[in-house]
């Protein structure tokens, strides 16, 4: 019903199923970038011109339409990045090098695992992680323990796995936190494609936000920092549009969110990320997720059809992402018989290696969808699967 929106499947007749890794943008969200690139193209915050007034406005109203969006208190814990990778990065190295212990769970995309290696953490130094049970549930008990012994950490956790589609209960993750005075932040970045985020429902402190995932453009995302932190975030890079006032002794810098943002932003990208959050607003979260975990139930039933199918997780509490392999099959193999066929899917570790080691594989076929996705293309989905294996086995 909504693939009318998309360019793309005008212009494809691939199946796509790789959402996880980034999202089809609807038309819109093109034209917005269009129109800033051919109509009224200048750089923002700078010029006093009409156009540079212009590209200004429409890039602090992408910055409203998210606050509105993730109800948030302020533009101000508003900061645009190029993406969830960014954004962790930027708090790993702006915020949390004073905190002795992080703390992230066994689902995390290497984005949330990398980050804190690179300030010389490890499991023996300053990084605890969280196990999850024989279905991918994260422990709770375990969780708790950690932060008794460990107060006043910092835990850094996925809300939904890229790889498994498990959602992780990021409220009682949040309450159990702040209850051993501990600040969490939160990865979205699977989360907006799919259902509503209220940050101050939440209480969350920081939420890393994707903008090609949420069916935006690529290179753009944003960090939400609640206000109370702001004072204490230093900026990630400094430079044009970061300043109030430079000589050469010093320099002193603007308020947030602008002493965050240096340099030329992703000025067309912002734009268009605000597009789709429009655009996800007309269609509404009640049926994003009414059609999402129809087609999701209806996936999962096709696939526990296919003979030799091994899943890692049931699907309750799970959305977007359904990871498998077939006993004795390369899923190599699979992805590229499925490429021939024109069904997009991935194959891999997804950017989770160390879950992926724990389970004993290499990695899964990944089949991820989103609300445009029906049952039309689970069947191809389906047929192309049973052609594969017909073919490997």
């Amino acid at each position: 019903m909504f693939k009318k929106d998309f360019p793309y499947f005008k212009n494809s007749d691939i199946v796509y199923l790789d959402n996880a890794a980034t999202t089809q943008k609807p038309q819109v969200v093109i034209d917005s970038q269009v129109e800033y690139y051919e109509k009224y193209c200048a750089n923002t915050h700078r010029s006093s011109f009409s156009d540079a007034n212009k590209a200004t406005q429409k890039y602090e109203d992408s910055r409203k339409i998210l606050k509105e969006f993730i109800n948030a208190s302020l533009n101000e814990e508003i900061i645009f990045t190029k993406g969830v990778s960014e954004s962790i990065n930027f708090v790993a190295s702006s915020f949390t090098r004073d905190y002795k212990t992080v703390i992230i769970s066994s689902l995390e995309h290497h984005s949330n695992i990398v980050p804190w290696h690179m300030q010389g953490r490890n499991l023996s130094q300053g990084l605890k992680v969280v196990n999850c049970d024989s279905n991918l549930n994260f422990d709770f008990e375990e969780y708790e323990n950690i932060l008794k012994e460990n107060p006043n950490s910092f835990v850094s956790v996925t809300h939904i796995s890229n790889a498994f589609g498990k959602i992780h209960d990021i409220k009682k993750i949040i309450e159990l936190a702040h209850k051993y005075e501990s600040v969490v932040m939160v990865d979205a970045a699977q989360s907006l494609a799919h259902t509503k985020i209220d940050v101050q429902e939440l209480d969350v402190d920081f939420l890393a936000i994707s903008g090609h995932k949420t069916f935006g453009p690529t290179g753009v995302g944003a960090l939400y920092v609640k206000q109370q932190h702001l004072k204490n975030m230093k900026p990630y890079q400094t430079g044009g549009a970061t300043i109030h006032e430079v000589d050469f002794n010093s320099s002193t810098l603007l308020d947030s969110p602008y002493k965050f943002e240096a340099g030329t932003q992703n000025i067309a990208g912002v734009i268009g990320f605000g597009e789709a959050l429009k655009y996800i607003t007309r269609i509404g979260y009640k049926n994003i997720e009414t059609i999402e975990k129809d087609v999701y139930n209806y996936l999962n039933e096709e696939l526990s059809k296919l003979p030799n199918i091994v899943f890692y997780n049931d699907i309750e509490n799970c959305i977007g992402s359904r990871s498998f392999n077939f006993k004795n099959i390369s899923h190599d193999d699979i992805g590229i018989l499925l490429d021939k066929m024109k069904v997009a899917i991935r194959v891999g570790h997804h950017c989770a290696q160390p879950i992926m080691k724990k389970l004993g594989i290499r990695g899964t076929i990944r089949v991820s969808t989103a609300f445009y996705n029906d049952y039309e293309d689970i069947n191809k989905l389906i047929k192309a699967l049973k052609k594969a294996l017909d073919i490997l086995n």
